[in-house]
């Protein structure tokens, strides 16, 4: 692991849930440090620490970073992103209690930490408590320096959607593209709702930007096929399935594919 200095915030994003798929971009980011010459020797350790910690968590190695964390909390405990990372990983490893605790640390020594909001919403929502997740997604993005609103409007929209507010996720992916307007997720998600609606024309708009902005995946091209179908054009459906077969014939949508499937 480069150890360069960097803070180790990690921000997450939803996966697919509840059958609304999505377009997957990195789940997590580690952006670089701020740092000053200000800080003690107990801080700078707590933070080398939790950069560790970040990085072994974004590996998938939970025990390590579980250690690092812990070792960042006994450099410092008053650290609010290393109980961040300690919230991650318990959630992770199913601690719930624990990694409950954690981020409700974190952000009583920072109600403003971005990330810790965005990840403790990110946990609430994966635990079916929706209402409280999004009001921590939107906590986050109103702090003014966070890098990443995109992401929680983004978890803000699929936790609504999987609620069944749909009025209340397109509001949330609309913000999401405000903010950035090539956001993979929220482009997905817009030209499923409008499918789902029968907007067709509208969904063959956001999945034309959406291939565009990222690379695609099974679910984007299942999507298309179904979108062209829908507005009578075989070319554009052809081309879509062609690349469905070829590139992911494994998944589960290149086989609804071949067993004609299309609903």
């Amino acid at each position: 692991m480069n150890r360069k200095s960097r803070w180790p915030l990690i921000v997450l994003t939803l996966a697919a849930m509840g059958g609304c798929a999505t377009q997957q971009p990195t789940d997590s980011v580690l952006n670089p440090a701020t740092t000053t010459g200000e800080d003690s020797a107990e801080r700078a350790r707590a933070r080398i620490h939790t950069e560790l910690a970040a990085g072994y968590f974004d590996l998938g190695n939970m025990g390590v970073a579980l250690e690092e964390a812990r070792e960042a909390l006994r450099s410092d405990a008053s650290y609010g992103p290393a109980y961040n990372v300690a919230g991650l990983v318990y959630g992770a490893l199913r601690e719930d209690r624990l990694a409950e605790e954690n981020f409700q640390r974190a952000l009583s020594l920072n109600p403003l930490d971005s990330d810790a909001n965005n990840n403790y919403g990110l946990f609430l929502c994966q635990r079916k408590r929706e209402e409280e997740a999004i009001r921590y997604f939107l906590a986050a993005v109103r702090n003014p320096l966070y890098q990443n609103p995109d992401r929680s409007y983004v978890n803000a929209g699929t936790c609504a959607r999987r609620r069944g507010d749909l009025a209340g996720a397109e509001n949330y992916f609309g913000l999401a593209l405000k903010a950035r307007p090539a956001q993979p997720q929220a482009l997905y998600q817009m030209a499923d709702i409008a499918y789902a609606r029968g907007e067709y024309g509208q969904a063959k708009g956001y999945l034309d930007r959406l291939t565009k902005a990222a690379p695609v995946n099974a679910e984007v091209l299942w999507l298309g096929v179904r979108i062209e179908r829908k507005l009578g054009d075989r070319n554009s459906e052809a081309s879509y399935a062609l690349q469905l077969r070829k590139n992911f014939p494994e998944s589960k949508e290149a086989r609804a594919l071949s067993t004609g499937q299309i609903e």
